[in-house]
């Protein structure tokens, strides 16, 4: 039996609805956790802009107004990465039968990475564009990830939705929906890892802090690239440590596959969260050995310091 484990918190998924006829307009935790995590991270990006010390003499990457128009590119990359990535990842059978669902975007259905290459793309075009600096402001928008992460994460948890695997630690949660209603020999509901918890602690809370240390305290603003290569290792390690606590995606579920592997060989693997987060800790230690190594290089040019 359960020793011990959390109620799900009574929070309705919708802070409001209206009702307009036959119509409902609802407004979600979940697409405020997105408005939020854009306007705190542009409003965190103008103000690293306009902190002087932190690019040694060097202009900002940007200005406070291409930050803004910067925004909508964002907006847009994210929701058709997002939407497209995890078609793509996760459900390309699906989808490719029933390709008018590709647009429900409201009924859930949103891959992180495929967001992030959104970003990527989104900003590259936009950048080469207005020939801005592109280590820049991927270093300013690596700053500003974690918000939306810690966010959103915090929204999943509200939704009810992405829970982790069975527990019988005091902390586990019971949430509403769970099909299994007992799990892992445990008689009576069962409780699941609050994984969404742990990303958001991780990603958002723990990863932010360090990020905002390194480029406050430290001056790694003044390194490009250095930021950015730090937030691809450090999301991609937090994501495959969580992996192992969340509930398997059910489409690579299989009997000779319970774990829910996107890549295994001999009962071994990858689930795909963790397949997808490799690439981004390679390019990200890649990024900071770059970095280190350009700092060097220049500091070497610069020649010794005069007394």
């Amino acid at each position: 039996m359960i020793l011990a484990a959390l109620p799900f918190p009574n929070i309705s998924p919708e802070l409001f609805s209206i009702e307009l006829g036959s119509f409902t307009f609802a407004l979600r935790w979940y697409a405020l956790a997105y408005i939020a995590g854009f306007l705190l991270g542009w409003r965190l990006c103008t103000w690293l802009i306009g902190q002087p010390r932190l690019w040694a003499g060097q202009a900002p990457p940007a200005s406070p107004r291409q930050i803004e128009d910067l925004l909508t590119w964002l907006v847009v990359g994210v929701i058709l990465g997002g939407r497209l990535g995890y078609v793509a990842f996760y459900q390309p059978g699906y989808y490719v039968a029933n390709p008018w669902e590709i647009l429900k975007v409201w009924q859930g259905g949103m891959s992180f990475h495929g967001g992030f290459l959104g970003v990527v793309v989104a900003t590259a075009v936009f950048g080469s564009y207005h020939r801005l600096s592109l280590p820049g402001l991927a270093d300013l928008l690596a700053l500003a990830a974690p918000i939306g992460l810690f966010l959103g994460r915090i929204a999943n948890f509200i939704n009810g939705e992405l829970w982790g695997r069975p527990t019988t630690l005091p902390w586990g949660v019971i949430f509403p929906g769970d099909a299994a209603q007992a799990c892992a020999g445990l008689v009576g509901p069962c409780a699941r890892h609050p994984s969404q918890l742990y990303e958001a602690l991780l990603e958002g809370l723990l990863l932010g802090t360090v990020l905002l240390i390194l480029a406050l305290r430290r001056g790694w603003l003044r390194t490009p690239w250095a930021i950015t290569g730090t937030f691809l290792v450090g999301y991609g390690l937090a994501r495959g440590i969580v992996e192992f606590f969340r509930q398997p995606d059910l489409q690579f579920v299989t009997e000779a596959n319970p774990i829910g592997h996107a890549l295994h060989f001999n009962g071994m693997g990858l689930t795909m969260g963790q397949l997808l987060s490799l690439p981004m800790i390679l390019t990200g230690a890649a990024l900071i050995w770059w970095a280190r190594k350009g700092r060097a290089d220049a500091k070497t040019a610069a020649g010794p310091e005069t007394p």
